[in-house]
């Protein structure tokens, strides 16, 4: 049995500039963190009598004896990658539901590729992780993304990445000040708006407008170097409030889609409680709302936003790992 825990992640800066539809003209940048919530990835070969090859368990039970036949589309391409011909089980679970925001889907992909390896007896780097998994849902599955999930989900902690007209990714971690970053995490409250959805449509829409607003999306990537001087210690912590709002106002006029009457009112709500800033974590349409609150107002932001569901996460350090290592227990 393996197990393998990986984490979602939040992205502060620098997102839309991940996607083909903008680093294949200029290198894009993203500044983000994987976060302390995790999904989880559990695999264990099977007897060899059982009825079904495959049994995977997601949001429902499949049974099947053949690749093709697997209707999870990350599980099915990364077995066929693997050549999974023995009986296997899988199962995935996470702290946080899909479709929030939070990058599952590309933590999924990054877990199962880890814990596979694994199973393999293989030790790949995080870079190789990443590479892997972002290549089946980008290239073979033909998923309209970028890449910064699948290399938060592999890395984790704070990190600048860059990614290349050439298809690389240049990972460059945040040497940060450990009183600024303690400080940050006390300062971010994520609030659920709903809307659980598979964000590919949104950023279809979203590359579509890339070439008449590649300038709003360059402005969002040059928050990257503040934030970093930030988080060094070189530069104000309380600027990160106003550079989130300001981020925000570019990336929901790349399209209508981003928002909806529903988040305006509750980030409006949120602002007017004492928020310094914030923005919509992920592509668009639903999720979390993250905040940048001095601990002083959160109270009174909590209060604004009452019976909407907010968590408190801090940083993630490790990235992918395997935390239960028992590859050979029925081989």
């Amino acid at each position: 049995m393996i197990i393998c825990r990986t984490p979602l992640r939040i992205s502060f800066f620098g997102g839309g500039t991940d996607l083909r539809s903008y680093y294949r003209s200029k290198p894009g940048r993203v500044i983000s963190t994987g976060i302390q919530r995790y999904l989880y990835v559990v695999v264990r070969y099977q007897a060899e009598f059982v009825e079904h090859r495959y049994r995977i368990n997601w949001s429902r039970t499949e049974f099947c004896d053949e690749i093709d036949e697997i209707q999870n589309p990350i599980a099915r391409e990364v077995f066929r990658k693997f050549n999974v011909e023995k009986p296997i089980e899988l199962t995935t679970f996470s702290d946080i539901p899909a479709g929030t925001g939070l990058g599952s889907s590309s933590a999924f992909s990054v877990g199962l590729v880890n814990a596979l390896h694994a199973l393999n007896g293989d030790r790949v780097t995080k870079y190789t992780l990443a590479t892997e998994a972002a290549a089946i849902e980008l290239d073979i599955l033909e998923r309209a993304m970028g890449k910064q999930d699948h290399f938060a989900a592999a890395y984790g902690s704070l990190n600048v990445y860059t990614f290349n007209v050439d298809e690389t990714v240049t990972v460059e971690p945040v040497y940060y000040d450990p009183d600024v970053v303690e400080s940050l995490n006390s300062s971010l409250m994520l609030f659920y708006v709903g809307d659980q959805r598979d964000a590919s449509d949104l950023l279809e829409t979203q590359a579509a407008a890339t070439a008449e607003k590649k300038g709003v999306l360059s402005a969002m990537s040059d928050m990257v170097d503040p934030m970093v001087e930030i988080l060094s210690g070189r530069g104000d912590l309380s600027d990160v409030g106003p550079m989130l709002h300001e981020s925000w106002l570019l990336k929901r006029s790349i399209t209508a889609r981003i928002s909806n009457d529903e988040i305006d009112m509750a980030y409006g709500r949120a602002m007017e409680a004492g928020a310094a800033g914030g923005k919509l974590v992920g592509a668009g349409g639903g999720g979390f709302l993250m905040f940048f609150v001095e601990p002083s107002r959160q109270a009174d932001v909590a209060t604004a936003l009452a019976g909407r569901p907010f968590i408190k996460p801090r940083f993630d350090t490790a990235g992918s790992r395997i935390t239960y290592y028992e590859p050979d227990r029925l081989v």
